[in-house]
């Protein structure tokens, strides 16, 4: 097994990991593993998939995470565990009365983030800082808080410290931002010719506000006015500008890269966006033969990025908060301020 993790998360198909999934992982040791609906079924079985992969790669630490951000993403929604209110609802509560949803928030983060951390899942994923225009497609739409960006920095951050506190790995995303895309990246990629100058008066200044933040998810789409050519997540020169010109020094994670918005094989891709400098690949496609082929093509976590994350882990908090009392006390705060 590589003595310094990959720089890659990968998926795997079902609820368990086979023999030559263990083999792979513990060969490979890739630095994560990103489950979806498929992989997620009961508390014990999640618990015993996230202890698999830990002891195939050898390392307690190492991170499973998932995408769990309230309303139409969240992967935790067969039954066993609360459902969740989209952060387009915090941010609507918030706009009637900004302290009632700022308070509902918190709870309801606190909550989800006690859930995730005790299944052993270190990350939900969570907060979306993309703005929402009424022109902004749906990939975004009610996933984000609004269109304000000083409102959604400051519900971005309540996540982000919530978060925090429970020890749940506060993911904001998608930097540089999606509110201005017309197409959904799962199927092509969005082309943006707005220019900086606009940008950072408006999409930019929720990821500049919380570049403290520890960790932040690449957009697939191209800004005509940075790199007329390639999409953020592979461009060295946007990757550049997310440090420089944003401020932000965390944890650059792409989104998956097995979305339409890229050109190129699987394995290209892994190779494209850890060459323009963010520090990990998310490949989170379930096939074995896919996973071992972004494998090959991904580096070692660099001692920039095992800094990084290190700087990241040690925000953590242990916290623990009953989830049901305060997933009900935030649906009791909806209902009394007239909302279904």
């Amino acid at each position: 097994m590589p003595s310094t993790p990959l720089a890659l998360f990968v998926g795997m198909p079902g609820h368990e990991l086979s023999p030559s999934e263990i083999a792979f992982f513990r060969e490979a040791n890739p630095f994560g593993l990103f489950l979806f609906k498929r992989n997620l079924d009961n508390p014990d079985q999640i618990r015993h998939l996230v202890g698999q992969f830990k002891e195939a790669v050898g390392r307690d630490d190492a991170p499973v995470y998932i995408d769990q951000e309230g309303g139409r993403v969240q992967r935790l929604d067969n039954g066993n565990w609360p459902l969740y209110r989209s952060l387009g609802d915090f941010g609507a509560l918030a706009r009637k009365d900004l302290e009632t949803g700022k308070r509902a928030l918190r709870l309801s983060s606190l909550a989800m983030g006690t859930m995730l951390s005790e299944l052993g899942l270190g990350s939900g994923t969570t907060p979306v800082v993309d703005l929402a225009r009424p022109g902004t497609h749906n990939v975004i739409g009610n996933r984000s808080f609004g269109d304000d960006p000083e409102l959604v920095t400051t519900l971005g951050r309540v996540v982000v410290e919530a978060m925090l506190e429970v020890g749940s790995m506060p993911i904001f995303k998608h930097i540089p931002g999606y509110g201005r895309v017309n197409v959904d990246p799962h199927f092509t990629c969005p082309v943006v010719d707005a220019t900086v100058e606009d940008m950072a008066g408006t999409d930019f200044k929720p990821f500049v506000a919380l570049r403290d933040a520890p960790w932040a998810m690449v957009a697939h789409l191209i800004f005509s006015q940075i790199d007329a050519e390639r999409p953020a997540s592979v461009s060295p020169v946007v990757c550049d500008m997310i440090r420089r010109d944003l401020g932000f020094d965390g944890v650059l994670i792409s989104d998956c890269l097995t979305m339409e918005a890229l050109k190129g094989t699987w394995p290209e891709r892994v190779r494209a966006c850890l060459d323009a400098g963010y520090d990990i690949a998310l490949h989170s496609q379930g096939n074995l033969a896919a996973s071992e082929a972004a494998a090959k093509a991904a580096n070692p976590l660099s001692a920039e990025s095992l800094a990084r994350i290190s700087r990241a882990e040690a925000r953590l908090g242990s916290a623990r908060f009953d989830v049901q009392a305060l997933h009900g006390e935030v649906e009791d705060i909806f209902r009394e301020n007239g909302f279904a």
